[in-house]
Order: C-alpha cells, then sequence, then structure tokens
C-alpha cells in the first residue's frame, strides 16, 4: 500500500468512525439504566455487558492502530458503572484516539499489525474492521431495546420511534 493511499483510508475511516460514534452513543444512551442487566437470553450479554464490548472494542481498534500494536490487557475503569458513564467515557477516549490517528504520520499506517495471530493488515486497514465491529454490534444492541422498554433512536433516518414521537408532538 502507497502512504498516500493510506492517507485517504485514513481520512475517509476517521470521518465514518466520527460520523458512527454518534450514532453508537444514542444507541447506548437509549438504554434504560434500570433495565441495563437485560439480556434477552441467558448465553447473550446483557445490554450493559454488549455497550461495553462496543465502546472498549473500538478503543482497541483505534488506539491499536495509533500505537502500532494491540492492547489487550484493559479492563473497564472503576468510574464506569452506570450507562451514562459509559457515554461519557467513550465520548472521551474517543475524541483522544480519533485525534491521534488523524495526525498519525502516513508511514505508520502502511506498517503491519498482528491481531491475535489471525491477521497481519497494515495499520489503517483496522479503522475500517472496528468501524464494521462496532456496527455489527451496535445493531445487536438495538435489538434489546425495545424489549426492555426502550426506545430505538434514529440511525440513518427516523426509526419508528422517532418518526411516531414526531407525529405524537
Amino acid at each position: 500500500m502507497q502512504l498516500s493511499q493510506a492517507d485517504v483510508l485514513r481520512h475517509f475511516f476517521a470521518t465514518s468512525l466520527t460520523a458512527e460514534h454518534a450514532i453508537t452513543r444514542r444507541v447506548i444512551e437509549a438504554i434504560p439504566e434500570d433495565k441495563a442487566g437485560y439480556k434477552p437470553q441467558d448465553v447473550v450479554k446483557s445490554a450493559f455487558e454488549l455497550a461495553w464490548h462496543i465502546v472498549s472494542a473500538e478503543h482497541r481498534f483505534i488506539a491499536g492502530v495509533a500505537d502500532g500494536a494491540f492492547d489487550y490487557s484493559s479492563t473497564r475503569p472503576d468510574n464506569v458503572r452506570t450507562i451514562a458513564d459509559m457515554s461519557a467515557w467513550y465520548a472521551d477516549v474517543f475524541a483522544r484516539d480519533i485525534s491521534r490517528v488523524r495526525t498519525l504520520a502516513a508511514d505508520a499506517l502502511v506498517k503491519p499489525i498482528d491481531f491475535r495471530g489471525v491477521f497481519q493488515f497494515p495499520a489503517v486497514a483496522y479503522l475500517q474492521i472496528g468501524l464494521n465491529h462496532s456496527i455489527h454490534h451496535r445493531g445487536q444492541l438495538t435489538m434489546y431495546l425495545r424489549p426492555m422498554g426502550g426506545a430505538v433512536p434514529a440511525i440513518y433516518g427516523d426509526s419508528y420511534d422517532t418518526a411516531r414521537q414526531k407525529s405524537t408532538a
């Protein structure tokens, strides 16, 4: 991959990640705080656990690109106990991570990074993988919202819930 290609991809993926970040935060913030432990089945993550998986993995991917290696040792900070805490943590960490990626030297973007011994891609490719991962799990999380008593926020246009809210306003 050429440096100029990696730079174009970085700009495109950073822009996409930033747009999707706002949507993901809306979905996470739609989790009713008193229902954060909701699980549609015993074998799946709770809404809180799934939301944490989304934000922590996204951080791991973006920070991994900026660092040139992935850190698998991170745990949830003690101060992230509620959905509101998680949303605030996600906003702060995302802003720092994406800023680091936006200012990264182009040669760092083409450096191969190992991902769990499974993939060895140029660093910039993990921005797309992280984006896909977040969108995939965000879709799962939206399917939890109505059964737990929440409303699905607008994602790529009105949802049933946001359209209904507008019609009754």
